[in-house]
């Protein structure tokens, strides 16, 4: 069966790094790559809908501008000598909300995967992810998202740290992106607790071990690291030890709670080099 991975681009530098790191990431692999360009008159829709009818000068523009800037990225694709045969890129061109197009494609063409840049053309070294980003990974529940940071090297991971605090169950379903790409990429998953005490409960023992369950076909080992601030504790973690990606679900109102929206992001500094994979709870 041949992977469905959609590639959200702006035109921007960014966004062109992530789509290269897409390709490799599923080099050798059957995989159609939709690469979608959302276009609109202002980044107010309503004002778009308004002022963008189809058919008028202003619409025709902004679409011959979307449509050739695909035109461009699918050339420059099939023109790179590495271009791999097993891939096949398929552009959209879509007139919305870039949330909405997202959504829609997702279900539309049953997407399993969206990689995507952390910033777009309007790059700013002040922000911790781009806007899009941030309400990709938050509102997209329904398919898991890769964020590639500009500075991210184009290679497969081969450590890929997956923090947890062992307060809730995993599902095997939940977590089957993370072992696919651990297991094609020969990576290790570091499963890293940033523990509040010396001894886990019960409760967080009996989900150590489903977790240990559902990655046994892979190659992982726990760490354990005390610290009173999570999210120092996770950027010390992966900066010293140079990993390759973080991985996590985002589950509200537990470990991380709702981390993307919160003032906490603010303070992550490992997403700046290192590609992140946001899963979903699947009760949300």
């Amino acid at each position: 069966m041949r992977h469905k991975i959609l590639l959200p681009t702006d035109f921007s530098d960014n966004a062109w790094h992530a789509i290269n790191y897409a390709t490799e990431l599923y080099k050798g692999q059957e995989t159609d790559f939709y690469i979608l360009n959302v276009f609109s008159a202002t980044s107010n829709l309503i004002e778009s809908f308004i002022n963008l009818e189809p058919g008028s000068e202003l619409y025709e523009t902004k679409k011959w501008d979307s449509e050739n800037g695909l035109a461009k990225v699918l050339e420059k694709l099939i023109l790179r000598e590495k271009s791999d045969r097993k891939h096949r890129f398929k552009t959209i061109s879509m007139f919305n909300n870039t949330i909405e197009a997202i959504k829609l494609v997702v279900d539309k063409k049953d997407i399993e995967l969206i990689i995507m840049g952390t910033k777009g053309e309007t790059y700013s070294r002040s922000t911790a992810f781009g806007s899009t980003a941030i309400y990709v990974m938050e509102k997209v529940r329904n398919c898991p998202v890769i964020v590639v940071p500009n500075k991210a090297e184009i290679r497969l991971p081969k450590e890929i740290v997956f923090p947890t605090g062992f307060k809730t169950y995993y599902k095997r379903r939940e977590l089957k992106h993370l072992t696919d790409i651990a297991k094609k990429s020969d990576a290790e998953i570091v499963v890293l607790h940033v523990k509040e005490s010396d001894k886990l409960s019960e409760t967080k023992k009996e989900n150590k071990a489903l977790l240990e369950e559902i990655l046994q076909d892979t190659k992982y080992k726990f760490h354990m690291l005390s610290h009173n601030a999570v999210i120092t504790a996770i950027n010390i973690f992966v900066e010293s030890r140079n990993s390759d990606m973080v991985a996590f679900i985002n589950r509200k109102h537990t470990f991380f709670g709702s981390i993307l929206t919160n003032p906490m992001v603010k303070e992550i500094s490992f997403h700046l080099n290192v590609p992140i994979l946001a899963m979903h709870d699947l009760k949300n």
